[in-house]
């Protein structure tokens, strides 16, 4: 997984926390997180692409969540950033060296390959059932008071 994929949830869910004709633009969010601009802006297109962002034009303008944070999920954003492609690449190894057999006597995937279509499906479902509310709703139940008021006072002035 990419480095983009942690930067879109997070940035998401600052997103979250704008009024709704709120935006910001990228070189915020890049400041924000703390992150290279012109790399965050590429990912910030696709999560736009994707309809989970929108654009704001003009002067008050910049980024903002295309759909309620309760409505994007953390899958939606993975999969805008890094595609649907699974984790795991089988190559059929199994398929070379020494013991090799014709391709038709490989009818199934090996156990290998079944464990590993499991685990993905574990986890595509597990952020597919975790939503940019749910995160949010974790930050401010877990995050401490003074980090939350400095959060809310940057987004304050940053806002437009």
């Amino acid at each position: 997984m990419s480095d983009g994929v942690e930067w879109g949830v997070h940035v998401c869910t600052l997103l979250a926390a704008l009024p709704s004709d709120g935006a910001l633009p990228a070189a915020k969010l890049a400041e924000y997180h703390g992150v290279p601009p012109a790399y965050l802006a590429k990912h910030l297109q696709a999560l736009a692409r994707a309809g989970l962002l929108e654009t704001v034009k003009g002067p008050r303008g910049g980024y903002r969540l295309a759909r309620p944070p309760a409505e994007i999920t953390v899958l939606d954003v993975v999969e805008a950033i890094d595609g649907d492609e699974p984790a795991f690449r089988c190559t059929e190894i199994r398929r070379r060296g020494p013991t090799a057999m014709p391709a038709r006597a490989y009818t199934k995937p090996c156990g290998i390959h079944a464990a590993f279509t499991r685990a993905d499906d574990a986890w595509r479902a597990e952020l597919a059932d975790t939503t940019i509310a749910d995160v949010m709703m974790g930050l401010l139940r877990d995050v401490a008071p003074a980090a939350l008021e400095k959060g809310a006072r940057w987004i304050g002035e940053a806002v437009r």
